[in-house]
């Protein structure tokens, strides 16, 4: 029993003497010894080749926070000095991928049974990073990567960063797909601040061959931990070319930017800047400016960007409002309200493709030819198959210029596999509505178009607010319009349209300044031509055209003025942008200092031609005649209007006529409708 009791004695001894000279071989060891070895196994690891150059040491601590059998065990803390890391062979790129003038890393050795390295905290010192992604994507960043003819094997081994900490690091970035060369300096500040900033950081290069620099500081130390939810503080802005980001925030999980929460200013000189920096369709717009809170949530499936109640300008318009970006397949989906207190039509334009800024990068051809008054350049269709949409935009007035006063825009846009729709497209004009649909669908070369507008009581003396003359007028102007065509520019679907545009003006008065002021110069030709340069009272005028394959013909166009009906038969080649018109005016009495010749309307949009008809002078007087010429193509043109209004004007009365059927004339009635021209005439 005696003997029994020693062999075990003396078998526990032994082993306290080899554990101790274990720890007194490991506390003492020159781990200089096992470099190459380390450096072999961490080639095997990184499947990238790594040397250890200068010294390498390890200090073991027990780890208080582990429990149990566990918290006996002590951790390795290793520190190696000049440390190289090469490129992996499948990048083909020069030079080293690290180097490090000093590595700290504190190692858990239980999950190694298991091929896992988990770095519970490594700290870079003096270090140099060049970080590189090939055309097709491959990178040499990612620590688990494993060589392309590699693909379908497992790694061998895993890497588990959970802690970085950063000082006196450069790193370098070049990705070749996306055109970007860019240094970043790091460093940890001297004294970390009450927010938790500890390090700082400079940037320079270029992006898209745009100058890249930028300035900034974030947390010192780099939790990379998954299960760690402590936001990362970052603040900091950066200059693309002539785009300007700030954002000050912070970051939940940077390892796997799982959300974001900063707010975030942008300017530049186009909002499509943006759509290789954050991978979403912007239009070509004006200078902007923007504020305002930036809320991401990037775990799941789907990726969520809000911007809230952020506050710019685009071009010389004011925005306000809320939009949220939705990353998903098939294509990403832009929601939100957007409103403004001024909107201006140039700035409004390229939400639907038109950009008429003069660029040095605009394709040659596309400017506007001298003789051509119809838009031609193409309609940009390339962003809209990118992203859908559904955002609606109020604003308050809309500045065209100040002749054409324009308030109270709703427009509702839908955007959806690059079919564009605007329903509705609301204004409010000289006090009256212009209500619109707008259907474009990009999804071919050709854009089909549909348009239907509707204009309900623009007041005269406000459509032409120049026109002293027209503040004694009480006339209105409705409309309605349908056409449908197809085409890359608006002079192609206007040269292909098919539809029907009506239109009825009340009690005005027209001149040649009204006419000069409101831009219509073919008109102003033509009222020239019948009543000289004075003012004329307009009773009513009625327009009626259909449109076919881009042209207009007119099935019906009169004007009724206090003392003559002008009646215009023709047609309008949009296609052409050519006139063939005829205006036949009719005295309603007969005064033969002022019968009026029958004039013609040739020509081009640009370059229109007036004249007079070589023939007999129209003689026809009478206001029943005239009565009787008019009734019957207003009776076809006003009920269509629909116009809404009770409001008394020239055109019921005529209305009304051509609804009484016409008796046959008694005897001798010929003398009669000469009487009664007489007494119109006297009245005159």
């Amino acid at each position: 029993m005696r003997r029994a009791a020693r062999v075990l004695l003396i078998i526990l001894l032994s082993l306290v003497l080899v554990v101790a000279l274990a720890l007194t071989v490991i506390s003492t060891f020159n781990w200089n010894h096992a470099r190459p070895w380390v450096g072999r196994q961490l080639t095997e690891m990184t499947h990238r080749p790594v040397t250890l150059q200068g010294d390498l040491s390890v200090q073991w601590e027990r780890r208080s926070e582990e429990s149990g059998w566990k918290g006996w065990i002590p951790w390795p803390q290793v520190s190696a000095e000049q440390v190289v890391v090469g490129q992996p062979e499948w990048m083909n790129v020069e030079g080293d991928m690290a180097r490090a003038g000093r590595i700290t890393l504190l190692l858990n050795p239980l999950p190694l049974a298991a091929r896992v390295v988990q770095l519970v905290n490594l700290r870079l010192e003096n270090a140099q990073v060049a970080l590189a992604r090939r055309e097709d994507g491959v990178s040499n960043w990612t620590l688990t990567e494993t060589p392309p003819e590699k693909k379908n094997e497992p790694s061998r081994w895993k890497v588990d960063l959970q802690r970085l900490e950063l000082e006196k690091v450069n790193i370098g970035i070049k990705d070749p797909s996306l055109k970007l060369d860019l240094k970043a300096d790091l460093d940890t500040l001297d004294t970390p601040t009450a927010e938790g900033y500890g390090l700082a950081w400079q940037a320079s290069g270029t992006y898209n061959e745009a100058s890249v620099t930028g300035k900034g500081r974030s947390g010192g130390v780099l939790t990379l931990h998954p299960e760690n939810s402590q936001p990362f503080p970052i603040e900091g802005g950066i200059e693309v070319g002539k785009t300007v980001i700030q954002v000050a925030g912070s970051v939940t999980r940077p390892a796997s930017l799982a959300a974001l929460d900063v707010q975030l200013q942008l300017k530049g000189a186009s909002m499509s800047d943006l759509n290789p920096l954050f991978g979403i369709a912007l239009p070509n717009t004006p200078d902007y400016s923007t504020e305002g809170r930036l809320i991401a949530k990037l775990e799941g499936e789907q990726d969520v960007w809000r911007y809230e109640q952020f506050q710019g300008r685009v071009g010389k318009s004011d925005l306000r409002g809320t939009l949220q970006y939705e990353k998903r397949e098939p294509r990403s989906f832009l929601s939100g309200e957007v409103a403004s207190e001024l909107l201006r039509i140039e700035d409004l334009g390229p939400i639907i493709g038109l950009d008429d800024r003069e660029d040095e990068g605009k394709k040659e051809g596309t400017k506007q030819p001298a003789n051509k008054a119809l838009p031609v350049d193409d309609i940009n269709t390339a962003s809209w198959g990118v992203m859908d949409a559904n955002v609606k935009v109020k604003g308050h007035r809309i500045d065209r210029d100040e002749d054409l006063p324009l308030e109270d825009i709703e427009a509702h846009v839908i955007l959806d596999n690059k079919v564009l729709t605007l329903k509705p497209l609301n204004f409010g004009v000289a006090g009256g509505n212009l209500t619109s649909n707008i259907y474009l669908d990009g999804r071919e070369d050709d854009i089909k178009a549909k348009l239907n507008v509707s204009a309900r009581g623009l007041q005269i003396r406000k459509l032409v607010p120049k026109a002293e003359s027209m503040k004694a007028s009480l006339g209105m102007i409705h409309g309605d319009a349908s056409v449908a065509g197809h085409g890359k520019s608006f002079a192609q679907m206007l040269a292909t349209a098919d539809g029907e545009v009506k239109a009825v003006a009340t009690k005005g008065t027209i001149s040649r300044f009204l006419l000069e002021a409101a831009g219509l110069n073919i008109a102003n030709m033509v009222l020239v031509q019948l009543f000289g340069d004075e003012q004329v009272l307009m009773n009513c005028l009625a327009a009626d055209f259909g449109v076919k394959n881009g042209v207009m013909h007119t099935r019906a166009f009169l004007l009724d003025t206090e003392d003559a009906v002008v009646e215009v038969t023709g047609n309008i080649s949009l296609r052409k942008e050519a006139l063939d018109l005829d205006v036949k005016p009719e005295n309603k009495s007969l005064r033969i200092f002022t019968l009026r010749t029958p004039l013609y309307v040739r020509g081009t949009f640009k370059n229109p031609d007036v004249g007079v008809h070589k023939g007999p002078i129209a003689a026809r007087a009478g206001a029943a005649v005239a009565l009787g010429v008019i009734a019957t193509p207003l009776a076809a043109v006003i009920p269509l209007l629909n116009l809404g209004t009770e409001d008394e004007n020239e055109c019921g009365p005529l209305l009304k006529a051509a609804t009484e059927k016409p008796d046959a004339p008694p005897p001798g009635g010929d003398e009669k409708a000469k009487e009664s021209a007489k007494q119109s005439a006297g009245k005159k």
